[in-house]
């Protein structure tokens, strides 16, 4: 069966789930029995989102091969359980920077470069690389953004070309567009898709599937409105409603068909595909028991800035069969002592710390940290947070009143945590921090161990300070466990409190490495940790 590809774009406006569209389709295909591979196309000029502010762009997701790539990357591991790589984002600003290399290199023989062909084929050739290396069976393309944007012309017209070239039955395009409720006539309006669908006609683009994105169930006579003015085929317009569990999302578009659809459409015998743990998602857990998580950060006023640490507890919870609540702690308004955060923070069952940089809001992190370790409430350190952790270890339990990280001061007495010495000279930014996949061994005997169940495992990272070995000897004559490490024992991985029922911290990023199918170790451990409690 020669390989078949998904283009994926937007209309009205951006935020719909172009991302979870995507990352449903793949895995409704690899319940099928497919194998798949997913791509974005992001068309701002940076060269990735490593540098850029989370409030705006939301979190920087790290592939094993230490891409910094855009935040959808992470739902679309999550629902395909397939670990990706750089080949599966790109930004215009990686496009430009390829071909002008090339330009400067001679490659054009003095041609002069224009958007058609050189921009639109380095697109595709960017596409038809992850084809071959991946070798899978369907490749499935986001365009980010909307139709209409002038940043992604380029994208359409290389999707339309891409078309022409492969053939009908082998390239299907799928539209992801908003119905807008009118409060005022009760109604949800079709006319904005049908704009949207012109839009991308205009450019020799004809979607085969329409997902039509509202908060409010969608009449059948919209649908088919939709397919008259849209020229879709009946059927091929998929209600795509507002609901708390992304990861039912999958099983309700079966309940449309649209497994029938993608193999008539892709030209590809049917098989039905087994969709029995996603199904499971649209029940929810069945007990009644109820945990509150506090996720202690600074950027908690962006919804995605920490989204897959979201969904990590989110999927541990399910597989522990608990009904969890994630409450958004502002550390700020915790180091300002501010009573309603401090009374919220205190009704949790947890404590999570996540990633950072910076020194805003840091003071605040560390009391949550001290409030976790003295009260014994359950507490995961995660990058930054492990590093908070052994902070606040070295002032209020080593006495080391000035203990801070480098990061924040330079000049302090106490610099448990320190910067690596091959970051020291490293003055640009954007890809040069400690990134991917990195090894690291676990002590046995050790609560970490127990979480694991194994002696050495692999985990993704993104960072530039570390342990101050220095320190190491006296902190764990005063009960801190290195619970893990680089196979050379030099860089402290984990740390863990030999008197404290759960309190971890990482200095890597487990939340990358969570799906919903299959929790993280740390994750689920934590959870039952709030279980026992």
């Amino acid at each position: 069966m020669p390989q078949k590809y998904i283009f994926v774009t937007g209309g009205v406006c951006s935020g719909l789930g172009k991302g979870i569209a995507s990352a449903s389709m793949g895995a409704i295909l690899k319940a099928m029995g497919k194998s798949v591979f997913v791509m974005k196309f992001d068309p701002y000029l940076n060269v990735d989102p490593g540098t850029m502010n989370p409030f705006q762009h939301g979190e920087v997701f790290v592939t094993d091969d230490g891409a910094e790539t855009d935040l959808d990357l992470g739902h679309y591991e999550r629902f395909i359980d397939v670990p990706l790589s750089k080949l599966s984002n790109a930004t215009t600003g990686q496009i430009y920077q390829e071909l002008l290399e090339k330009e400067r290199e001679g490659a054009f023989l003095g041609k002069t470069i224009q958007i058609i062909p050189h921009v639109t084929d380095v697109i595709r050739k960017r596409i038809e690389r992850a084809a071959d290396e991946s070798k899978a069976d369907c490749i499935i393309i986001e365009i980010g953004g909307t139709v209409g944007d002038i940043e992604g012309e380029p994208y359409l017209e290389a999707a339309r070309q891409f078309h022409r070239e492969k053939g009908e039955g082998n390239v299907l395009f799928a539209h992801v567009t908003l119905l807008p409720y009118l409060p005022v006539t009760r109604e949800l309006k079709t006319k904005p898709t049908q704009s949207s669908v012109r839009e991308l006609q205009r450019r020799g683009i004809q979607p085969h599937i329409v997902f039509a994105r509202a908060d409010q169930d969608i009449p059948k006579d919209l649908l088919k409105k939709i397919t008259l003015f849209c020229d879709v085929k009946e059927g091929a317009v998929i209600p795509n409603v507002t609901t708390p569990n992304i990861y039912a999302l999958p099983s309700i578009f079966e309940s449309y068909g649209l497994s029938r659809i993608l193999s008539k459409e892709l030209k590809f015998s049917y098989i039905k595909p087994k969709m029995v743990v996603w199904d499971k998602f649209r029940k929810g857990p069945q007990k009644s028991i109820k945990r509150r998580v506090a996720l202690v950060g600074k950027y908690i006023s962006h919804g995605d800035a920490y989204i897959s640490v979201h969904e990590a507890i989110v999927s541990a919870a399910f597989h522990n069969n608990v009904s969890c609540v994630i409450e958004d702690i502002d550390s700020e308004k915790i180091e300002k002592n501010d009573e309603r955060e401090w009374d919220r923070m205190k009704a949790c069952d947890a404590i999570i710390v996540p990633g950072g940089f910076g020194n805003r809001g840091i003071e605040g992190k560390i009391l949550a940290a001290q409030y976790a370790r003295e009260h014994d409430i359950p507490y995961l350190g995660l990058c930054l947070g492990m590093q908070i952790a052994t902070i606040e270890f070295a002032r209020h339990v080593a006495k080391l009143d000035s203990a801070t990280s480098e990061e924040f001061s330079t000049r302090a007495k106490h610099q448990v945590i320190h910067i690596m010495p091959e970051q020291k000279h490293i003055r640009k930014k954007g890809g040069t921090m400690r990134l991917g996949a990195y090894p690291c061994v676990i002590k046995q005997g050790t609560k970490t161990a127990r979480a694991y169940k194994s002696k050495r495992i692999s985990e993704r990272h993104r960072h530039r300070y570390e342990f101050n070995n220095a320190y190491r000897k006296s902190f764990e004559s005063l009960g801190m466990v290195i619970a893990g490490a680089s196979p050379d024992n030099h860089i402290v991985e984990i740390i863990e409190l030999k008197k404290h029922p759960f309190f971890i911290g990482v200095q890597f990023h487990p939340e990358f490495k969570s799906r919903p199918l299959r929790p993280h170790p740390l994750f689920d451990a934590l959870l039952k940790a709030t279980l026992k409690k």
